[in-house]
């Protein structure tokens, strides 16, 4: 039989752990950052009507022109984009380093529920993110890059704009799309029930425009919009979930 470790074993096993998560995260980095122009093909690709979701929609042409302002601008998005999508191919190794961390000291049973957890919160948050860049991105990049106030004034769109927009709006929907996992571990706990998220929907509404309006990058009341019906939508999925489990 081992001999249980000591704090400072503990300590040791999690530096480890963290360096080799940062060391996937720099890799699958520096692959991104290699991979410029395929990268970038995906970052872009919302601002013209060749965009698969326009397509689809069969929405009229155009193309939303960007600039750059900044001497180092250009490099300083390229890196930060490539270290977002390393974190996002890491993703999978990360969770798995984690749970590698602190599964010894679950029992069985806990470790069952904490795959199916971390399992659904990581499948969410990838929803999250996609719905982001298929749907809410496009519409709002699509409304705001053409909104004219008048035909003699041209919009002038920056790519650190662009660019944070996307990256921000992908960070913020792939929490948001959390929701239901948490509403989830609540009922089980029996926090909340179907019955009591049903009869408070109408508080919910309210919570959810404000959080909208707050996570939103913009002021507009479209992307307030584009933005508070997906968390609705979830919050519909959750009572459902939160039903079934409560049963």
């Amino acid at each position: 039989m081992s001999e249980p470790l000591t704090f400072w074993d503990h300590l040791d096993e999690l530096r480890g752990t963290l360096f080799r998560m940062l060391g996937a995260i720099v890799l699958f980095g520096i692959i991104a950052f290699c991979l410029k122009d395929e990268l970038f093909s995906i970052v872009l690709a919302p601002r013209s009507s060749d965009f698969i979701t326009y397509r689809l929609l069969d929405t009229e042409d155009f193309n939303i022109h960007l600039m750059n302002t900044g001497l180092t601008e250009q490099f300083m998005i390229h890196m930060k984009t490539a270290i977002y999508a390393g974190l996002l191919v890491a993703s999978p190794y990360i969770l798995y380093e984690l749970f590698r961390f602190v599964s010894p000291g679950l029992y069985a049973n806990e470790r069952h529920y904490a795959v199916w957890i971390v399992g659904a919160a990581y499948l969410m948050f990838l929803i999250g993110t996609l719905v982001n860049y298929l749907v809410v991105f496009p519409f709002t990049v699509r409304f705001l890059g053409t909104y004219q106030v008048s035909p003699d004034v041209t919009n002038m769109l920056t790519l650190q704009s662009y660019v944070d927009t996307l990256l921000g709006m992908s960070l913020v929907m792939g929490v948001v799309f959390e929701l239901p996992v948490v509403c989830a571990l609540m009922g089980r706990m029996g926090l909340i029930n179907g019955q009591l998220m049903t009869t408070y929907r109408r508080h919910a509404l309210v919570a959810i425009l404000i959080v909208a309006a707050i996570i939103t990058p913009t002021t507009d009341a479209f992307t307030l919009f584009v933005v508070a019906l997906p968390i609705y939508l979830l919050y519909e999925l959750s009572i459902l979930i939160v039903r079934i489990i409560t049963k």
